[in-house]
């Protein structure tokens, strides 16, 4: 008897429906074609044993199995739930004819419980696009794949459930998630909050202004100066995730793997901090089996690399295309693969080798040709992406133990989402440039006109200090971007002088 079941692969962040067609026919043996992996072939012996637990057998009979597009790879476990009620199908074990209209996914145990699967929540957006009643899977995957209305997500704990639902023996309960009231709740509730942060006003004003214009930023200081601490409170004061940005980023870490079975939809922007020990294929995807790395997490959030001179060289300058063009695209002789990359770069580097060169208490001990072969470790190009460099100088004690009452992240994010209406209204005629950072040149001599003071000013300041001609866009967008936060049309000369402020390493003579 030839039967069809369903179920689906996914490349780069969408998924592509498997037909499983089981054919099962008088002879002896067992056939499985379609270019399975090795895992997907092992699933037999999973299957077989799955199903002696409950009193099923693979029936003793030749069965062919074809995993339609016979030309794509299929790879993993999550196959063995669709083959083996495709063969209980076949094989008359399983009575009703509606298996044709479920996507089953799910990795079988020995004992015939389910493990969870990788990428439920495109493969539910699938299903729905092609008209499916129904998405069978794994219960840790469940609520993640709720997200998806108009599509019944029912999530099983082992094989007889899904057998008897078939069999018309047991109802199963479809998973409901409301996911708007799911979103809003949680939008309002940063983890980590800038009001516990003492002093350090300057680098809070330096990161609100990288927020709202979208800008990358270094920060420069000694160790235990708080350079973690206050990236670490970034992505609290990022306008909250639009409904479409929440399901994107959830797309991309269901992907990966990494959504908890108590997670539906990522409400707040991801943090991601990979070590300095990171290799090229971690950061930007790809291996054997493509994934998503460091820079598609951090879609729609933040990409923190502390330590920036301790990372391999060739691991930072692979990420200069995508802080350009906003997504990898990872090649392979037979398909490639597409993960978006849209992230704020936040970077955090001692400013010598000792760590403590322009600290206002301890003495450096690094020679000047110690801390340019540090510095040099940071290429050109790289910091050319960078807007905004800026120190940060130990807490005094005194600040440390201030009991004032500091701004919270939410009320700091209330200027950076005003800042990001204004700059959403100027760029609506422009696809794809959002905000500030994203301007090239032809937009930036646009929007970004300066008065004759603001045009001696930056002349003065670019002579005296010996800043570079990479520094004048910069300034430019900075600048832009402190003026929306001022809510002036105009780039005054005040706005200038702050933006000129955050360009530390392009000053002549900085490492002494």
């Amino acid at each position: 008897m030839l039967v069809k079941t369903y179920g689906s692969a996914v490349f780069g962040v969408n998924a592509t429906t498997i037909t499983v067609e089981v054919n099962v026919s008088i002879g002896v043996n067992f056939f499985m074609v379609g270019l399975p992996d090795s895992a997907v072939k092992e699933s037999q012996q999973r299957i077989e044993s799955a199903l002696k637990t409950h009193g099923y057998k693979i029936p003793g009979k030749k069965i062919v199995i074809n995993m339609a597009p016979a030309d794509l790879r299929k790879e993993g476990t999550a196959y063995d739930l669709t083959l083996a009620i495709g063969i209980l199908a076949g094989s008359e074990q399983i009575l009703n004819s509606d298996v044709d209209k479920y996507i089953i996914m799910g990795e079988l145990a020995l004992d015939g419980v389910l493990r969870p699967i990788k990428g439920a929540l495109p493969i539910a957006i699938q299903a729905r696009k092609e008209g499916f009643k129904g998405f069978i899977l794994p219960s840790e995957n469940a609520r993640e794949a709720a997200v998806v209305d108009n599509l019944d997500v029912f999530g099983v704990s082992n094989i007889k459930e899904v057998i008897d639902f078939f069999n018309q023996e047991k109802e199963l309960e479809a998973t409901k998630i409301n996911t708007r009231d799911e979103f809003f709740k949680n939008v309002n509730n940063p983890e980590f909050d800038f009001s516990d942060v003492k002093g350090q006003e300057n680098v809070k004003r330096a990161l609100e202004i990288a927020a709202a214009g979208g800008h990358n930023i270094i920060l420069i200081g000694p160790p235990g100066a708080g350079k973690t601490m206050l990236a670490r409170r970034l992505p609290g004061i990022l306008p909250p995730l639009s409904l479409q940005e929440a399901l994107e980023t959830t797309k991309i870490h269901s992907v990966a793997g990494k959504i908890d079975k108590n997670t539906s939809l990522m409400f707040a922007r991801p943090f991601r901090s990979p070590h300095h020990t990171v290799s090229d294929v971690a950061l930007v995807g790809g291996g054997q089996f493509p994934q998503p790395g460091e820079i598609s997490l951090a879609h729609n959030g933040v990409l923190f690399l502390d330590e920036l001179p301790e990372f391999k060289r060739t691991v930072l300058e692979v990420m200069r295309q995508p802080l350009e063009d906003r997504k990898i695209t990872i090649s392979r002789a037979r398909f490639a693969v597409e993960y978006p990359s849209s992230f704020m770069l936040v970077a955090a580097m001692n400013p010598c080798p000792c760590g403590y060169y322009n600290h206002p208490e301890k003495e450096c001990v690094c020679h000047i040709n110690a801390r340019q072969k540090y510095m040099n470790k940071i290429s050109g190009p790289l910091l050319d992406r960078i807007d905004i460099q800026i120190e940060v100088v130990p807490v005094p004690y005194d600040k440390l133990t201030d009991k004032a009452n500091n701004e919270t992240s939410v009320q700091i994010r209330e200027r950076v989402m005003d800042a990001r209406l204004i700059q959403q209204n100027r760029f609506l005629q422009h696809k794809g440039i959002h905000s500030n950072a994203q301007m090239h040149s032809r937009l930036i001599r646009e929007y970004c006109v300066l008065n004759t003071a603001g045009n001696s000013l930056l002349k003065t300041a670019m002579e005296k200090l010996g800043l570079s001609a990479r520094a004048y866009d910069r300034i430019l967008k900075v600048s832009r971007t402190i003026a929306d936060l001022d809510k002036s049309e105009a780039i005054l000369p005040n706005h200038l002088a702050e933006a000129i402020q955050y360009r530390s390493l392009d000053r002549e003579g900085w490492l002494g």
